[in-house]
């Protein structure tokens, strides 16, 4: 009984560093579809209802928040626990003098294109993926970083 115990205890201890990715990895694709959601609700609500929005990436707090001029419109969208927001891709360098990541704020406008941005997350395991907003439909994509590639931030 004893080494039917052990080798029980064994392929467990085995098998935990590869379900534990595994978890991260499907945690990491959730986050990647909720930020692409949040970021199209906000296009589409500024397009539809014809009202600026402001999208706010705060890497620091590990969220997005959209405001409007809506009288009690805000939504926030934190990212589960082990999924940080890295950087977000804008053709500028976003952090502040002291190195902070300093929000980065985006302004959506009714009729006008949308700013062709990027907001990179990453799990624990160190596996990346880039939601961009496409500048030309204003629709956002997912894109999945491989270790070796290069990005320009």
């Amino acid at each position: 009984m004893v080494v039917v115990v052990a080798i029980i205890g064994v392929i467990v201890a085995v098998s935990l560093p590869s379900a534990t990715a595994g978890i991260d990895s499907v945690r990491l694709a959730s986050a990647t579809g909720s930020v692409a959601s949040f970021l199209n609700a906000a296009v589409n609500r500024t397009e539809r209802r014809q009202i600026p929005m402001e999208v706010v990436i705060e890497p620091k707090q590990n969220r997005l928040s959209v405001y409007s001029e809506d009288p009690g419109y805000t939504r926030e969208l934190k990212m589960p626990d082990g999924i940080t927001i890295e950087a977000v891709l804008a053709g500028q360098p976003v952090s502040s003098e002291d190195g902070e990541r300093a929000p980065f704020r985006l302004l959506l406008v009714p009729g006008a294109s949308t700013p062709g941005i990027g907001v990179q997350l990453a799990n624990q395991h160190g596996s990346r993926r880039i939601v961009r907003l496409d500048p030309m439909t204003g629709f956002p994509r997912v894109e999945s970083v491989t270790p070796n590639s290069t990005n320009n931030r």
